[in-house]
């Protein structure tokens, strides 16, 4: 039906860079919100940023400054780039959409979830 595929996950030194991508791939009519949320060891999962269709963005205040979400939306697509990252930053990251699709001709919305990227900040 539905899939959301993650990437750009990794190790990186304090104050260093990553770009995470997530592509969608299915039977969509349309997306709506894309967002990335991340869980750290022993921490309840946090929406990072998020995304509308007609790019409305929204940060949490630890990111604030340092990430940036964006989308291409002729691609499915939702990025984060995080820079100047932090020990603190250190959890797994999942995308996350809602999106219309068609399921026994009947155009509905759903909500979907990617496998989760680790990303590591540690020297």
């Amino acid at each position: 039906q539905v899939q959301l595929v993650e990437s750009g996950g990794g190790l990186v030194q304090p104050g260093g860079s990553l770009r995470l991508s997530c592509a969608a791939s299915g039977s969509i009519s349309s997306i709506n919100a894309m967002d990335w949320y991340r869980q750290a060891p022993g921490k309840q999962r946090e929406l990072v940023a998020d995304i509308t269709s007609g790019g409305r963005i929204n940060y949490a205040d630890s990111v604030k400054g340092r990430f940036i979400i964006s989308r291409d939306n002729a691609k499915n697509t939702v990025y984060l780039q995080m820079n100047s990252l932090k020990p603190e930053d250190t959890a797994v990251y999942y995308c996350y959409c809602n999106a219309e699709i068609l399921r026994l001709g009947t155009l509905s919305s759903y909500n979907y979830w990617g496998q989760g990227t680790q990303v590591t900040v540690s020297s």
